[in-house]
């Protein structure tokens, strides 16, 4: 017997959420394995990019990238977001941090950053140029374009000035965008997931007003406003410290824990929706 497509769909979403998980998974063990090794910490997540960790950091973050493109949202608003935090995923990946930190279990070996940077880059602003191309042709092939929602249109024009802006500062000013890259990306990053999760609670409680959801189901709305509150009070946090203090490892804790609730979404989302796969009608 063949497969049903459309159980097979709502598998292929349970499964991108929980590989979204396990990703963060992969992480914690890389990381916690090289602070055994070193008996120390670094001063961010993003540090151990010069460590034993980086091959693992870089990989997740453009895995978590593709992951959150290829997965459909439950609204417009919602796939562009998750859209938009995909896009910067590998920005985040391919420009590392300025601070190396001073705890490593192995001597600083990294390849010439810059170099790195400018081969990395161009091929991502082309990638991203390709893939929005494609998209246009695909939705006007469909007939769809006439028919794109307020979300979809923002969420195009959104790519357009992300990846025209990104062009424009790598190429008129090289040493900002070493410099201020990293954060300008995953700042805005985080911030779009941070709204992805607050709106499953706004949708999740439309839904019961309007019946297409059991009243049982209201415990998810108070689920999600917590990791949202949770998620932005710690990147706004994480933020503060960066710019204030010089410490060594309570910025690291703190991304722990937004690193930790944005994985502990995905689960809740995927218990949520194990049997629909979108919240959709």
């Amino acid at each position: 017997m063949e497969p049903d497509p459309a159980s097979a769909a709502v598998k292929t979403y349970n499964y991108l959420r929980i590989a979204l998980a396990a990703l963060v998974l992969l992480l914690f063990v890389s990381v916690a394995l090289e602070v055994r090794a070193a008996g120390c910490l670094q001063p961010s997540i993003s540090a151990y990019f010069y460590t034993p960790v980086g091959a693992v950091l870089v990989g997740v973050l453009v895995a978590v990238g593709v992951s959150l493109i290829a997965l459909k949202g439950n609204t417009d608003a919602e796939d562009v977001l998750m859209n938009f935090a995909g896009m910067l995923a590998p920005g985040v990946a391919f420009i590392p941090t300025q601070d190396a930190g001073s705890c490593r279990s192995a001597p600083l070996a990294t390849s010439d950053i810059p170099s790195t940077v400018a081969n990395a880059m161009p091929a991502l602003f082309v990638t991203g140029a390709v893939v929005g191309v494609v998209a246009l042709f695909i939705a006007r092939r469909e007939g769809a374009l006439p028919a794109m929602s307020a979300w979809t249109r923002g969420g195009l024009l959104l790519t357009v000035l992300v990846l025209g802006a990104g062009v424009v500062w790598f190429v008129v000013d090289r040493e900002s965008f070493l410099r201020r890259g990293h954060g300008a990306a995953a700042v805005p990053m985080f911030l779009a997931v941070v709204a992805v999760v607050w709106f499953n609670a706004r949708d999740v409680q439309q839904s019961i007003r309007q019946e297409t959801l059991p009243p049982q189901r209201n415990r998810y709305v108070a689920v999600y406003r917590l990791i949202a509150i949770g998620m932005f009070a710690t990147l706004a946090a994480t933020v503060v410290i960066n710019l204030a203090t010089g410490s060594t490892s309570l910025v690291f804790w703190v991304e722990v824990v937004l690193i930790v609730l944005f994985a502990l979404f995905w689960v809740v989302q995927t218990v949520e929706l194990w049997n629909r796969g979108l919240r959709r009608p």
